[in-house]
């Protein structure tokens, strides 16, 4: 009887060892897998999401998450005058989510759309570019620029100065600049667009 009594202490014993050595490895198996993800793969599951933007050049921001693509994101702002935010995953400084998002958009990471996910930022620019879609550009400065690009290179624009929302003429436009991609904290439609 003793001696039953003993062999079943052991066996509970290597049990509970087995399940703390699983569960350490379990533990370590996903502590890899989050050490994989990047940004991009933590907003995909967000899409559709009210969220915070906090960007380089001082600027902050609320609104659904419309969209994300190969190394951007784009944001419908509460303001209804405008159209969407589009802003460079690199010009991203904080994403504010409240705290159940934050841990799904962890467990739920998705490849997103296949098409989407291949959209850069300067697709989406030149995008712009064609339509003629008056934009503001704010730069990483804090500074803001409006004007309709004219030019979308590989990672510069051409922007053609004009007034907030107006239409491009010659007339009305008094300047141009090259902006480097780099400097631009993210673009905004100053009418309403749809997201590519």
């Amino acid at each position: 009887m003793q001696w039953d009594r003993f062999f079943e202490d052991l066996e509970d014993q290597l049990d509970s060892e087995w399940e703390a050595e699983r569960a350490a490895l379990d533990t370590e198996a996903e502590r890899l897998r989050v050490s994989r993800l990047e940004l991009h793969d933590r907003l995909v599951p967000l899409v559709g999401q009210r969220l915070g933007l906090d960007l380089t050049g001082g600027v902050a921001v609320d609104g659904r998450l419309a969209a994300v693509g190969a190394d951007w994101c784009a944001l419908e702002p509460d303001m209804r005058r405008a159209g969407p935010l589009i802003v460079p995953l690199r010009a991203l400084l904080a994403v504010t989510v409240p705290h159940a998002q934050l841990l799904s958009s962890a467990r739920d990471a998705a490849p997103g759309e296949a098409l989407r996910r291949r959209m850069t930022f300067g697709f989406v620019l030149r995008d712009l570019a064609r339509r003629r879609i008056p934009v503001s550009v704010h730069l990483v400065d804090g500074r803001t620029l409006a004007g309709t690009i004219d030019r979308a290179g590989a990672d510069h624009l051409d922007l053609a100065l004009h007034d907030p929302g107006a239409p491009r003429h010659p007339q009305s436009v008094p300047g141009h600049r090259m902006l480097v991609q780099g400097a631009v904290a993210a673009v905004r439609a100053d009418a309403p667009a749809a997201v590519p």
